[in-house]
């Protein structure tokens, strides 16, 4: 079984205008002159963390990391304005452009793996190949499982923090009874709604939960943007055209060499999105873990990234 690589810091790093309102932060790692390598990471809204980088071998490939708009470092902090997936498609264009690079790998996973997809069909030129986990393709009935009805049942106890920030009378449409909190004018409102609304997601990322995990999302700067962002990414088909947008363009990104990873019991995003892919996608790899969740730490998920993108050095 394959390990992440030993911690390595940035030998770059900086901000970048992507617009009059927002910049990004993007760090670059590895090998100036090694195979480019884009980390799209969660959320929408969930930002870095150091331990992104080390899926890579840091003497071949050069790996570009960076917080989407209003997440982590990138500014301002949480903002929804001016915040779509097209938007985001622009700020990975202009930081290969930035860069010089013609084409590279993309790695995502969870809203990671939506965003990879969706700038591999707007890109597909751009792509050397997709490295996909936990599949997320933000139709309706994947946020009903999670959000209104579903994972509740596997996870009844860390449901109800999430069930009691809403009263009895708004409970039949969660999504919009949040909505209306997170972007509340009331700053106490904002951040209650928003740790209710993180908690539960991190509480159900990991076969085995993890209480440093719920932990980090009860942070205000992270559970802010996460949750901000989500719903608002959520409340509108993630901006996508059509509700199977993903799905309806497969052919646009067949060709591209491509790796998907889904844990058998991730309740976050469960396997049938990434089986339905798979179907639809019968040329790429598929790997199923057996004894893993959501998250991309879990032992058998990390070493199943961790040879993909050995294996694509490899080639």
């Amino acid at each position: 079984m394959k390990t992440l690589y030993p911690e390595i810091e940035p030998f770059d790093s900086g901000f970048l205008d992507v617009s009059e309102i927002h910049k990004v932060y993007y760090e670059r790692c590895g090998n100036a002159d090694g195979i480019p390598v884009v980390f799209l990471h969660g959320g929408p809204g969930g930002g870095l963390i150091p331990m992104y980088r080390q899926y890579f071998d840091p003497n071949k490939y050069h790996i570009i990391l960076f917080d989407q708009r209003g997440s982590g470092k990138s500014t301002p902090h949480a903002e929804l304005r001016e915040n779509t997936t097209w938007d985001l498609l622009h700020d990975i264009e202009s930081l290969r452009e930035k860069f010089g690079i013609d084409k590279w790998f993309v790695f995502g996973g969870s809203w990671g793996s939506t965003l990879s997809l969706a700038y591999g069909v707007t890109h597909p030129d751009r792509c050397l190949g997709l490295i996909l986990r936990g599949i997320f393709l933000t139709r309706r009935k994947e946020l009903l499982w999670f959000y209104q009805y579903g994972a509740s049942e596997i996870f009844p106890d860390f449901w109800e923090r999430y069930r009691d920030e809403i009263p009895f009378e708004e409970r039949g449409d969660f999504m919009t009874a949040y909505y209306n909190r997170l972007t509340s004018d009331d700053e106490a409102t904002r951040l209650s709604a928003a740790r209710a609304w993180s908690v539960w997601e991190g509480s159900t990322s990991k076969l085995f939960p993890d209480a440093d995990l719920m932990n980090h999302w009860e942070g205000e700067h992270e559970a802010l943007s996460l949750a901000r962002i989500e719903c608002h990414y959520f409340m509108n088909n993630s901006f996508f055209p059509t509700e199977n947008y993903l799905i309806e363009n497969i052919d646009k990104i067949r060709h591209i060499p491509t790796v998907i990873v889904q844990g058998r019991y991730d309740v976050v995003c469960p396997m049938t999105s990434a089986w339905d892919l798979h179907r639809a996608f019968p040329e790429a790899e598929f790997i199923v873990v057996p004894d893993a969740g959501h998250s991309v730490s879990e032992k058998g998920i990390t070493s199943a990234l961790v040879n993909a993108m050995d294996k694509f050095r490899d080639r």
